[in-house]
C-alpha cells in the first residue's frame, strides 16, 4: 500500500507540472498578443496624429463635365495614394485618375506634396446645389470642401 500512495502522489505531481506548463504557455502567448495589439494601436494613433490633409481646390469644369480635386499633405506622415478615398456628394468614387505632383505612377504621397484627382462628373450642378468633396487618408484623417464651378 505504501508504494501505491507514493506512485499516485508522483503521478499527481507530474500531472500538476504538465498542467502548469500548458497554462503558463497559453497565458504567456495571450499576454504577448495583447501587448503587440496595444503597440500596434499606439503606432496607428501616432500616424493619425501626424497626418493632416487640406483640400486646396475642388472645381467642376462645366465645359467638359470633369471635376478636379487637389489635396495637400500637410502632415508629417507619408501616405499611400491607393489608401486615399474620394467621395463626391457622399458617393464613393473609384473612377477618378490620381497623380502626385504630376506623376501618376507613384503610390507615395509625401509631406508637402499635392495629390490631384480628376474625372468625369456629368450629374453635378454646383450652381443650383451645394456639392461637397471629401478626401479620406489611409489613417482615417479627412478633409472636406465645396465644389466650385468654372467654365
Amino acid at each position: 500500500m505504501g508504494f501505491s500512495v507514493s506512485a499516485s502522489v508522483a503521478i499527481l505531481a507530474a500531472a500538476l507540472l504538465i498542467g502548469f506548463g500548458m497554462f503558463h504557455s497559453a497565458a504567456y502567448d495571450t499576454v504577448e498578443r495583447v501587448t503587440d495589439a496595444r503597440s500596434d494601436a499606439r503606432d496607428d494613433l501616432l500616424d493619425q496624429q501626424n497626418t493632416a490633409i487640406n483640400v486646396t481646390g475642388a472645381v467642376l469644369y462645366s465645359s467638359n463635365d470633369t471635376t478636379r480635386v487637389t489635396v495637400v499633405n500637410d502632415g508629417a506622415t507619408t501616405l499611400n495614394v491607393d489608401e486615399t478615398d474620394l467621395l463626391i456628394n457622399n458617393e464613393y468614387r473609384t473612377d477618378f485618375d490620381s497623380e502626385v505632383e504630376g506623376d501618376n505612377t507613384t503610390d507615395l504621397w509625401q509631406s508637402g506634396e499635392e495629390l490631384t484627382f480628376s474625372g468625369e462628373t456629368p450629374a453635378l450642378d454646383p450652381a443650383n446645389e451645394t456639392v461637397r468633396v471629401k478626401v479620406v487618408s489611409g489613417p482615417g484623417v479627412a478633409a472636406t470642401a465645396e465644389v466650385t464651378e468654372s467654365g
